[in-house]
């Protein structure tokens, strides 16, 4: 990460960031909710269902392939992708716990 300074916080916090960046852009919570939604390895089907050229989409399941939550396998020609079951539980623990922290605040000044 070089000029983060990233390796100054903690895991907890790397890791939140990590996946927030992952879900950043609509194309790829859409990727994800398309591979949710099949239940299944997809290849070249994610482009067939998006409004992106094939270029865009690979950037974009390049991006979630880096934060762990999507992984790929190799046949022949073609990428086939599906969800990275174990780094998904991780994401969800790791979020829920972030998000979970706040705690209202009765009377707040806010």
């Amino acid at each position: 990460m070089g000029a983060t300074k990233a390796e100054k916080f903690s895991v907890q916090d790397n890791r939140v960031s990590k996946y927030a960046k992952a879900l950043s852009h609509p194309a790829r919570v859409a990727i994800l909710r398309l591979l949710i939604q099949k239940q299944a390895c997809i290849c070249g089907d994610i482009v067939e269902e998006l409004p992106l050229s094939q270029s865009t989409v690979s950037q974009h399941l390049k991006e979630l392939k880096e934060a762990g939550l999507i992984k790929g396998d190799i046949e022949g020609a073609r990428v086939c992708y599906c969800i990275n079951e174990d780094e998904w539980k991780g994401a969800q623990a790791y979020l829920a716990e972030f998000f979970g922290a706040f705690k209202p605040i009765i009377n707040s000044c806010c």
